[in-house]
């Protein structure tokens, strides 16, 4: 932590007033911060408040003495990062920051950063679930910046909801687990499946199953812990995930997961294959809710993809790649066989019969497999211990 530099972005948000103690708290550990505002920014703290704290001008704008020609050097600013963080994050800013609107002295030195952005955003409840900026995080996300989210609370316009500015304090943690050098995935990429997939019938019925995605939130929080920055890709479940290093991709059907862990894949270390994903889908989806008429209905069905066959058959030099089973017999056999068809370089095995594992509960009960016949048992016990468990193999393999 000690001597990292950081650029404090702060932008046009009443949340601009906790800068000051984001600013001290960075400085009480070591750290160079330099600050730079949006001119809007200005109308909510003053630059002397956080120059004093920071003990070093805060910029706002290209020219220092336009009687002199003096300016700042935005370029110069920009390469000295270690990170640029910005505090609170307005919707405008967000705007700006993913369309490349270049409009500002603060805009200028993020256009020209070579440092990793983490960002926080603050701003009223609607403003935070309006399509625009969904799209915009989303941008933003793709750059592969690190998105903290909002916290839900008593807003400025007096209602209550998500759009909460991260405190302070939760913002240092954040930073300081980013520069934190002992973290076994630091620097890493992670993509997880969860949950479950719905494949439709009609607007109404679908074919689906009883997963909740417990163990996978599970797995991506415990890696995010370990320092990887994670791509969830989640089926329809009511388990909630946030932390900065976790990036949700929300899907429904087995062919929509399939295309999202395909775009991703390849720019993965590590690839945990937890989904249940549905092996069959009807082979025609009605438009309209399909009426009960008293007779018997045929449902012709179709294989979906096999997503964990078709990654595995891409995997690349140096990726690992962890599948799960989940069998009612033949329970070693089955899996044994998935762990070499999939080209994995892991597999878990739950098995129903096992009382306390499987769907819909908070336990588990595991055995693990690997290519080299070696295996081993995981006695019953919560998700969340068990997730710890795995990653510590998933490390083991990413060492060797």
């Amino acid at each position: 932590m000690a001597s990292k530099k950081i650029i404090l972005a702060v932008t046009g948000s009443i949340a601009a007033y906790k800068a000051a103690y984001l600013v001290r708290l960075l400085v009480q550990a070591g750290m160079e911060v330099r600050v730079v505002m949006t001119p809007s920014a200005r109308e909510f703290i003053t630059p002397l408040t956080l120059a004093t704290l920071s003990g070093h001008v805060v910029h706002s704008d290209f020219t220092e003495d336009r009687e002199k020609g003096e300016w700042t050097r935005h370029v110069d600013l920009a390469l000295w990062a270690d990170l640029f963080v910005v505090a609170p994050l307005s919707a405008a800013t967000l705007a700006r920051m993913a369309s490349g609107a270049c409009e500002n002295f603060m805009m200028a030195v993020y256009m020209s950063l070579r440092c990793p952005v983490m960002v926080a955003p603050a701003m009223d409840h609607d403003m935070y679930l309006h399509p625009a900026t969904a799209d915009n995080l989303s941008k933003l996300k793709t750059f592969g910046h690190l998105i903290l989210e909002p916290a839900v609370g008593r807003l400025a316009s007096g209602l209550i909801g998500k759009g909460r500015m991260s405190e302070p304090d939760e913002i240092f943690d954040a930073i300081s687990a980013f520069f934190s050098p002992d973290l076994p995935l630091k620097g890493k990429t992670a993509l997880v499946t969860a949950g479950p997939t719905f494949e439709p019938i009609d607007p109404v019925r679908y074919i689906g199953n009883h997963s909740t995605g417990t163990m996978g939130y599970a797995l991506a929080r415990v890696l995010a812990e370990r320092g990887a920055q994670v791509f969830l890709v989640s089926g329809p479940v009511h388990v909630m995930l946030e932390h900065p290093s976790v990036h949700l991709i929300q899907v429904h059907t087995a062919a929509e997961m399939a295309e999202a862990c395909t775009q991703r894949a390849d720019r993965c270390d590590l690839v945990v294959l937890a989904a249940a994903v549905a092996d069959f889908r009807p082979a025609h989806s009605e438009r309209q809710k399909i009426k009960k008429t008293g007779q018997a209905m045929t449902l012709q069905l179709e294989p979906t993809t096999d997503i964990a066959a078709t990654l595995g058959a891409s995997k690349k030099h140096g990726q690992v790649f962890v599948g799960f089973a989940l069998e009612t017999d033949d329970e070693e056999e089955n899996a044994r066989r998935k762990l070499v068809r999939k080209n994995l370089d892991m597999i878990v095995l739950n098995s129903l019969r096992d009382e306390g594992a499987g769907f819909g509960a908070d336990t588990n009960k595991i055995t693990v497999f690997w290519p080299d016949n070696k295996k081993s048992l995981f006695g019953l016990k919560n998700k969340q211990l068990l997730a710890a468990d795995l990653v510590d193999e998933m490390v083991k393999l990413m060492n060797a």
